[in-house]
This record gives C-alpha cells, sequence and structure tokens, in this order.
C-alpha cells in the first residue's frame, strides 16, 4: 500500500491505510509513505498487527498532531499521542513522529502498548513526555533512533531497549521517567546511544523513579556535560532509594564523571553481561530477538 498527502497513492492518510489491513495478519503488511507531512492523529488498533510503516525518508515523512494534556478537548497524557500503537508485531522506518503543541506539559508523540514493536532510523519529536512505552507486558526495541523531548520524555513500563539513538534534551529536567513493576527483570535499558543536548539544557538527570520499582540501566553510552554528577533522583521520596535499580556501566563523555548518588549502581562487566536482545527480550514468555525490516529498495 502507497500513502502520499498528494494523492499519488492508494490512500491519502496513514490512518486509512492501516484500517484497510486485514484484522489480525500473520504476515507484514507494509505501508509505504510517500515524503509529506501527515497531519492526523494515528491508531493502530489491536486487531491491526505485523504492520509496517515504512518511509520514503527520515525526515521527509512526518505524522504531525498537537493534543496535550488538559487542552480544550481535555486530553490527558494518556489520549493525547499523535501516533497509538495497540497491535503487535508494529514496525516503523524511516520517518518522523511529533507532538506539535510545544511546550505545554505533558504531550505524547508516541505511544506504545502492543509487544514486539521495532522503530529503526525513526526520529520522536516532542516536549514533555515524547516517547510513552506504556504496558509492562510490551517489548520494544528503538535502533538508531533521534529521541527528543524536555521532561521525562522516555517514560512507560515496558521492556524497551534503545541502540545507537541519540538522547536529546532540550531543557534541564530529567531524560527518563520508568514505571517498571516488581515482576520485570528489565525496563529502560540504553545501549551504546549519545546523550546530547541544547545549549540552554545544563543540569539533567538521567532519570527519576515514575513508580517505586524503575529500572533504568545505560551501557556503553556517551554522556554529555549537561548530565548531572548525581545522575538519578528519587523524585522528592528517599523511599525509592530502596526499590529503584539505575546502573550504569562504561558511561563515557564529561556527563559520566559523578560521584553519582550511592543508592545507583556502577555494573561489572559480569554484572552488564545479561544485557542482550536475545536475553532482555527473552525472558519467561515467548522468546523475540528483533529483526531488521527490509531494506526500501526491495519493496
Amino acid at each position: 500500500m502507497v500513502v502520499a498527502a498528494d494523492g499519488t497513492g492508494d490512500y491519502r492518510t496513514v490512518q486509512e491505510a492501516v484500517l484497510a489491513v486485514r484484522d489480525f495478519m500473520q504476515v507484514e503488511a507494509v505501508i509505504f509513505l510517500k515524503n509529506g507531512t501527515y497531519r492526523e492523529k494515528l491508531l493502530i488498533p489491536s486487531q491491526k498487527t505485523h504492520i509496517t510503516l515504512l518511509g520514503e525518508s527520515q525526515q521527509g515523512v512526518v505524522i504531525s498532531w498537537s493534543d496535550y494534556s488538559g487542552d480544550a478537548e481535555k486530553h490527558t497524557t494518556y489520549t493525547s499521542a499523535t501516533v497509538r500503537v495497540q497491535g503487535n508485531d508494529f514496525r516503523a522506518e524511516n520517518l518522523t513522529i511529533e507532538n506539535a503543541a510545544g511546550p505545554v506539559g505533558q504531550a505524547v508523540a508516541l505511544h506504545v502498548e502492543g509487544d514486539r514493536a521495532h522503530l529503526k532510523n525513526c526520529r520522536l519529536l516532542g516536549h514533555q513526555d515524547t516517547l510513552f512505552v506504556a504496558q509492562d507486558n510490551s517489548r520494544q526495541y528503538y535502533q538508531d533512533c533521534y529521541i527528543e523531548g524536555t521532561t521525562d520524555f522516555i517514560f512507560g513500563a515496558a521492556t524497551a531497549v534503545f541502540e545507537r539513538c541519540v538522547i536529546h534534551s532540550k531543557s534541564s529536567s530529567y531524560v527518563t521517567a520508568a514505571s517498571t513493576t516488581p515482576r520485570q527483570a528489565f525496563g529502560l535499558v540504553f545501549l551504546n546511544c549519545r546523550l546530547t543536548a541544547a545549549p540552554g539544557a545544563t543540569k539533567v538527570y538521567l532519570g527519576r523513579p515514575w513508580r517505586p520499582h524503575a529500572r533504568t540501566v545505560f551501557i556503553g553510552c556517551e554522556l554529555g556535560a549537561h548530565i548531572r554528577p548525581e545522575g538519578w533522583h528519587n523524585w522528592g521520596q528517599p523511599a525509592n532509594e530502596q526499590t529503584a535499580y539505575y546502573a550504569e556501566y562504561r558511561s563515557t563523555g564529561p556527563g559520566a564523571a559523578g560521584p553519582r548518588v550511592a543508592w545507583s549502581r556502577q555494573l561489572t562487566r559480569r554484572q552488564a553481561r545479561p544485557y542482550t536482545l536475545a536475553r532482555i527480550f527473552g525472558g519467561q514468555r515467548d522468546a523475540w530477538v528483533p529483526a531488521a525490516p527490509p531494506p526500501a529498495a526491495s519493496r
């Protein structure tokens, strides 16, 4: 299926193409998006499985909407997303998803609930609460993506891996706010990512616990000078220091200097060994190792 805002494809909107896909597909359904800005609020319903959105180019394809928590339509953090993914086995490549509401509070760009979501070479743009990795039974993989925001702009309960991503802070605040449940072995995991910042963002925490058992780990990441020496914040609740799991392994860059808060961890090589895709996404359920989406040239 081809989507083009100018009418040269099979559909003018992404939503039309998604709804045209047969329910509960067991093979990949590819929707190719031609360059253009698609001003729409997009829902991938739970019955629309194995959908792939393949953009013509990362910056040329933009899905944009502007809902935010407390707006005239009475949206909340949970309903403000530009793109909400409920279906399993969702993939996206070479495109941008943005919440264009501006610095007005919670305004989600991408909200993912489905299991086995894989985004590659995508940009996620917003301010507060840009990316909501929503459900504790969801596994999500972000590969070579650019994610920007201000406060808690990567947050939620999913088991989510970010590999070789650029994580860009637009103001002094917090990068992550995990709400991992006690039963999860992994929460938010950053592998070989680069943390950057706008000129005015000079005091940024790696994370704070949205829920007491938050788990966030940075492995081999390059941290800019905007990262505060203490690294982590307890969200004003000292009791969280006993339950949250915050750790790093071989962080580099000026933001790695510390000293970190005493209740965070610096992992040994042996402790860092389990942080592979197979271990993180395998667990006690069906194993999943994300495969790269087919290249655009093969479409």
